[in-house]
């Protein structure tokens, strides 16, 4: 059986659908001896007679032992074209692709990310998984989202800097930059101490503000909403900020630190050495384009 080949079977099905050699050969573009040969190829490697052949004007007719091999080749065949559609349909950019992100991404970035994959390859199949772990794994992800750099056999690609800022009711503090030293002793909400917040929290120490934190979770609108009924400011990145729609909130402020903090650093990354779907690939270059179109508020915002 191994030697049977889907070209025999074509000629086989072409045969029947037909009801000649000659009617198939010029069905396939063949000559009516190439098909005589394949013919005579699947019966030597099913070891018996496919078809009988009256000859003369008489149409060839299906052996018992034809009529078997039959059910089994239009199942094969229709498999392969299936196969052969959805191989076309992988290089044309369709398919599924696994991607990890965060809160900050999921609001800004990957929203024109899904929605251009979709524009271009109605027929893909995108899944996403929103965690923020302490050490994240790329696992079968095919993309991974994260502030910062990941270990393991893993390459990455630095999207963007994004810089912290100051979130506090309008009114709280004059327009424009606020000194750090403002903030010693100054009631704030923030993120549990996760991923960069005690990194932040410590530059914030470093530079001379030791801030009340009276309240934390990891939900920004939660963390926003606390803002606004006066609990206390935040000191958030920029992404944070604009997925939680605070430039167009008339309540809330955006302010620039000084000194300013380091940025945090988004990255996404994949499996070393992994070579990328077309769809992969298109994700890339989209999150690339999204990330360049985010852009922190000037200093007097």
């Amino acid at each position: 059986m191994t030697d049977i080949e889907l070209r025999h079977l074509a000629a086989m099905a072409a045969i029947v659908e037909q009801g000649s050699f000659g009617g198939a050969a010029a069905r396939l573009g063949y000559t009516q001896s190439t098909v005589s040969q394949q013919i005579a190829a699947l019966e030597r490697a099913v070891g018996g007679l496919v078809f009988d052949r009256p000859g003369g004007p008489k149409p060839v007719r299906l052996t018992p032992l034809g009529s078997v091999v039959l059910d089994h080749a239009r199942e094969l065949l229709a498999k392969a074209e299936a196969l052969a559609d959805a191989v076309d349909r992988f290089k044309a950019g369709d398919g599924r692709i696994y991607i990890g992100t965060f809160q900050s991404v999921s609001n800004v970035i990957l929203p024109s990310v899904v929605r251009r994959l979709r524009d271009e390859h109605p027929g893909c199949d995108i899944r996403l998984s929103e965690e923020e772990p302490e050490q994240p794994q790329i696992g079968d992800l095919d993309l991974l989202f994260y502030d910062g750099r990941i270990d393991g056999d893993v390459e990455h690609l630095k999207l963007l800097d994004d810089p912290y800022l100051l979130v506090a009711n309008a009114g709280t503090f004059p327009a424009g930059p606020v000194p750090m030293e403002r903030l010693d002793g100054a009631p704030m909400v923030a993120w549990p101490l996760t991923c960069d917040q005690p990194w932040m929290e410590q530059a914030l120490a470093r530079s001379g503000a030791r801030p009340q934190i009276v309240f934390r979770t990891a939900v920004n609108d939660t963390l926003l909403s606390m803002v606004r009924a006066g609990l206390g400011s935040a000191v958030l990145p920029w992404l944070a900020v604009r997925g939680a729609g605070v430039p167009s909130d008339d309540r809330l402020r955006v302010h620039e630190l000084r000194p300013s903090l380091p940025p945090r650093e988004i990255y996404l990354h994949w499996r070393a050495g992994r070579t990328h779907s077309p769809l992969a690939t298109r994700a890339i270059e989209l999150a690339v384009e999204a990330a360049a179109e985010v852009t922190p508020p000037p200093a007097n915002a």
